[in-house]
C-alpha cells in the first residue's frame, strides 16, 4: 500500500511554485561537512543525498575500478544489515534508496515519505550504509565477478569501446583518463575496498542536500544522523593534477563487424566554475545540444541523411571535462559524414552563430528553465552540483539572466579559446580501415 502512494505522490510531486527558485539554505557543520537544504511542505515527501569526492579520479592507475565498487557495495551489508535486510527494511516502507558516480563524486541518495516511521526507517538505514559499510567477502567477489563480466561484454560493444578509447586519447595518464580493466579489477582485494573507503568517505569530504517535507531543525539533525560517525581528515586532498590540453589532432579506428559506424570527436573542455561557463552553454545548444534546431542535426540529418542524430555537449567538472560530439552512422558513410561534422564545427568556431539561432536558443533555454527545478529530485540534483562545486548560491536564481546576457561575441570568443577543431582527438568504431578520399 505504501508503495502505490509513494508512485503516486511521485507523479505528482512539483517543487515550490514551478515558475519560482528555491530557497536554499546552507550550513558548515563543525566536522567539515557542507549541507544544502530546501524545505517544502507541498507533498509529504523527503529527498537526501550526500555525495564525497570519491569519483573514479581518486582510483591509483593500477587499481582503476576501486572506487566504482566502492559505492556499488555501500548498500551490500552495512551497519550490522545484509544486503536483503537492507533491500527489505526500504521495501517495507516504500523508500528508494540510490546511488550516483562520476568521474569527481561518489554518493547515495533517499526518497521516502517524510511521515515519522517511514523517515526514521529509511534515514537509519542510510546513516548505516553511509558510515557503516562493511564489504562481505563473499559479496566482494560476488560483485568483482560481475563487474569483470559486464566488462568482458562490454567490450564487444562499439559503443564502448568508443567511449573508452576517447577517455584515453583525451586524457592519457590524467586520473580522468583512468579506465577499469579486467585485470585491474580482478586485483582488487578487501584491504583496498577499506583502505578507499575510509581515506575518501571522510564528514570533511561530504556535501549534502536535502529537500522536501522537514523543518530546518530536522533538517540539521538528519545532518547530524548521516555524517556523525564518519572520519574526519587532516585537511583539503590534494587536487588532481592539471588537464593537458591536447597538442595534436589524433585519429584512432577501431575494427568492429557491426553495420553501423560509431563517431567520438572532441578535447578536454571547461570546469564546473569556468568563467565561460555561459557563452558555451548557450553556444553548445545552437551547435548540437538543442535537438532538431541544432546546426550538427541540421547539417548531418536534416541536410544529407547520414545519421539519425548528432549532438554536442559539454560536461564541466572540477578539473576540465571532456568536450564530446557524437554520432552513428552506416559504415560506408563514416568517413562523409565525420567531414560534415568537421565543417561544420570549423564554420561554427570562425564564424559563430546568427542573431536568429542566438534568439530561438535564449528563448528555449530561459522559457524551459522552470522545467529543470518542477520537482524534488531536480532541484536536490542542483544542490549536490551547488554544493560539490562551490557555486553561488544564487545559482538557480541568476540562471536565466545569465544565460539572457550572453551576446554574440560571447560565444564566439568562447569557443576560440576553448575549442580548436584542428586539434581534436576522433575516434572511429566500426569503419572501413582507410579514409575514403572525400575531396
Amino acid at each position: 500500500m505504501l508503495n502505490k502512494i509513494l508512485l503516486g505522490l511521485l507523479l505528482l510531486i512539483v517543487s515550490v511554485g514551478a515558475s519560482a527558485t528555491p530557497q536554499i539554505q546552507h550550513w558548515q557543520m563543525d566536522n567539515g561537512a557542507r549541507v544544502y537544504f530546501v524545505e517544502n511542505h507541498d507533498l509529504p515527501l523527503l529527498d537526501v543525498s550526500i555525495d564525497f569526492a570519491a569519483g573514479s579520479s581518486r582510483d591509483a592507475s593500477q587499481k582503476s575500478g576501486q572506487a566504482a565498487l566502492v559505492r556499488r557495495m555501500l548498500a551490500l551489508g552495512a551497519g550490522g544489515l545484509s544486503e536483503d535486510g537492507i533491500s527489505t527494511r526500504m521495501a517495507d516502507i516504500g523508500a528508494a534508496l540510490g546511488g550516483s558516480f562520476d568521474l569527481d563524486r561518489a554518493g547515495v541518495n533517499l526518497r521516502t515519505l517524510s511521515s515519522a516511521r517511514e523517515r526514521e526507517q529509511a534515514l537509519d538505514v542510510m546513516a548505516r550504509v553511509v558510515q557503516q559499510a562493511e564489504f562481505p567477502e563473499a559479496v566482494m567477489q560476488r560483485e568483482k565477478n560481475r563487474t569483470v563480466a559486464g566488462l568482458k561484454e562490454a567490450e564487444t560493444q562499439p559503443d564502448y569501446l568508443a567511449g573508452r578509447a576517447f577517455s584515453t586519447m583525451l586524457y592519457g595518464a590524467h586520473p580522468y583518463g583512468y579506465e577499469p580493466s579486467v585485470a585491474s579489477v580482478s586485483a582488487l582485494t578487501h584491504s583496498d575496498l577499506v583502505d578507499f573507503y575510509r581515506t575518501w568517505y571522510r564528514s570533511d569530504n561530504a556535501v549534502l542536500a536535502i529537500v522536501g517535507d522537514v523543518t530546518l531543525p530536522q533538517a540539521k539533525a538528519i545532518a547530524t544522523q548521516l555524517t556523525a560517525r564518519l572520519p574526519r581528515g587532516d585537511g583539503e586532498a590534494k587536487p588532481p593534477t592539471p588537464v593537458a590540453s591536447l597538442a595534436k589532432a589524433q585519429t584512432r579506428r577501431i575494427a568492429h563487424p557491426a553495420t553501423q559506424s560509431h563517431i567520438l570527436m572532441g578535447a578536454p573542455g571547461m570546469k564546473r566554475d569556468d568563467p565561460d561557463y555561459f557563452p558555451l552553454f548557450v553556444g553548445n545548444y545552437i551547435l548540437g545540444g538543442g535537438g532538431f534546431d541544432s546546426r550538427l542535426l541540421e547539417e548531418v540529418r536534416q541536410k544529407r541523411g547520414l545519421a539519425y542524430s548528432a549532438h554536442s555537449y559539454f560536461s564541466p567538472m572540477k578539473q576540465e571535462g571532456p568536450f564530446q560530439i557524437g554520432l552513428q552512422t552506416r559504415r560506408d558513410q563514416a568517413d562523409q559524414a565525420l567531414a560534415v561534422v568537421r565543417d561544420t564545427l570549423a564554420k561554427f568556431v570562425a564564424e559563430g552563430p546568427t542573431e536568429a539561432e542566438l534568439k530561438q536558443a535564449k528563448d528555449n533555454l530561459i522559457g524551459g528553465f522552470p522545467l529543470r527545478i518542477d520537482s524534488n529530485r531536480k532541484i536536490l540534483d542542483y544542490l549536490g552540483v551547488i554544493g560539490f562545486y562551490r557555486l553561488p548560491l544564487t545559482y538557480l536564481d541568476d540562471f536565466s539572466a545569465h544565460v539572457d546576457k550572453v551576446t554574440l561575441k560571447d560565444i564566439k570568443d568562447a569557443f576560440a579559446r576553448r575549442v580548436k577543431p584542428e586539434i581534436m582527438a576522433t575516434v572511429i568504431v566500426a569503419a572501413d580501415d582507410k579514409p575514403r578520399n572525400l575531396r
